[in-house]
């Protein structure tokens, strides 16, 4: 495994996350979750109480998930097919953690969970085609 892709690609794909993230979750669907919430109140943080170390972090950790896969086992070097590794592995892990969460806690809605699972699919995709093609720059290809 290329060292330096696997850092790079993941570094890209996390800002991608990171700003996906915010455009998904924090513009675009925010009334949705917040119209769709558990029964627990006071669980979303306001804009002033985010808690961004943990926000830039975990769209990093995200983005080097999927370069590794990537990287190591998938030889995924292009737009295209990142888009659709990271939409099936974001589909499968928002799915698996949504679910958990759903059945043990009050956190979710039905509803949110859904519109989670969307979400977290979407944004997985972006930050997989994202790596896949920062992976296939650079490549030669054939004349």
């Amino acid at each position: 495994m290329n060292t330096q892709k696997f850092i790079v690609s993941g570094i890209v794909g996390g800002i991608v996350s990171f700003f996906g993230g915010y455009l998904i979750y924090g513009k675009l669907m925010m009334g949705y979750f917040n119209d769709h919430p558990g029964t627990v109140a006071n669980v979303m943080r306001s804009d002033s109480e985010l808690v961004w170390w943990a926000l830039i972090g975990g769209s990093v950790f995200m983005g080097l998930l999927l370069s590794y896969i990537f990287n190591r086992w998938a030889n995924i070097t292009s737009l295209g097919a990142g888009l659709m590794g990271g939409l099936v592995i974001g589909f499968l892990m928002n799915t698996g953690q949504d679910l958990l969460i759903y059945g043990d806690s009050h956190i979710s809605s039905l509803h949110s969970l859904v519109g989670d699972i969307i979400c977290g699919t979407v944004l997985s995709g972006l930050t997989g085609a994202a790596v896949g093609w920062m992976n296939g720059m650079g490549k030669k290809t054939a004349a």
